[in-house]
């Protein structure tokens, strides 16, 4: 018996979500810089930690254009090989 578990993603997906993300983050950023005075170190964490997500995102997101790219590249030089 074989079990596939499969999720389809699209790059509009993909980049409608981390649009989202970097998003959410700007409002919290917003937030905090019009408020400084009530601002809390667990805040700043926060903000950091949403930071390094974003990064994170945004790099697996240009890794994976790369791989894509890469795979377009060869596959078309093997046709001109052919």
């Amino acid at each position: 018996m074989s079990t596939s578990n499969w999720c389809t993603l699209s790059f509009t997906d993909l980049i409608t979500g981390y649009k989202q993300v970097q998003s959410r983050l700007t409002s919290r950023v917003k937030g905090l810089a019009s408020n400084m005075s009530n601002a809390t170190p667990g805040q700043f964490l926060l903000i950091q930690f949403m930071m390094s997500q974003v990064t994170q995102i945004g790099d697996s997101i240009s890794n994976l254009i790369g791989q894509v790219q890469s795979m377009i590249n060869n596959s078309v030089r093997n046709q001109k090989s052919s």
